[in-house]
């Protein structure tokens, strides 16, 4: 990955423009979804048709191949994290998100995911902190304060 350009695009993030934010989150996106190539960015296709086919099994098998095939790859394991979150196999999920962070510390996508798994576990000080990680990089994501002030909510 060009972490030059990410540098920028994540500096956009930043910005009180929301159309600078949301392309720079398009472009960051792509970025992530396209860094294996083609085989990466079809599989990851494949999967996520078979899961809104809800053949919730064949979607898993073909991302445990990918992320076989290449277990760098942040995205194949954050579409698993994703996939087993759907089917509420939260702490699978919470693993993946985990290994995302790993692989890409700045997975906000990741870091929102882990929030939301450690809220439906009911562990709310950890998912406030999760979701203010994710803040870190998109200070702007109204959904991260929202789930921020919801698990606040839930702590008392």
């Amino acid at each position: 990955m060009d972490s030059l350009f990410i540098n920028f695009l994540l500096e956009d993030l930043k910005n009180p423009d929301e159309t600078v934010r949301e392309q720079a989150t398009r472009k960051i996106w792509h970025i992530w979804f396209n860094q294996k190539g083609i085989y990466g960015l079809q599989k990851i296709e494949h999967s996520q048709k078979l899961l809104e086919a809800q053949k919730i099994t064949e979607a898993e098998a073909v991302l445990i191949e990918l992320i076989n095939a290449q277990p760098d790859f942040a995205e194949a394991w954050n579409r698993r994290a994703f996939l087993y979150y759907a089917i509420g196999e939260h702490e699978k999920s919470l693993a993946d998100c985990q290994m995302v962070v790993q692989l890409n510390p700045v997975h906000f996508g990741a870091l929102h995911g882990m929030g939301l798994c450690y809220a439906a576990m009911g562990n709310y000080v950890a998912a406030i902190k999760a979701f203010r990680a994710a803040l870190e990089i998109q200070p702007y994501s109204h959904i991260n304060q929202k789930l921020i002030l919801e698990c606040t909510l839930k702590l008392n």
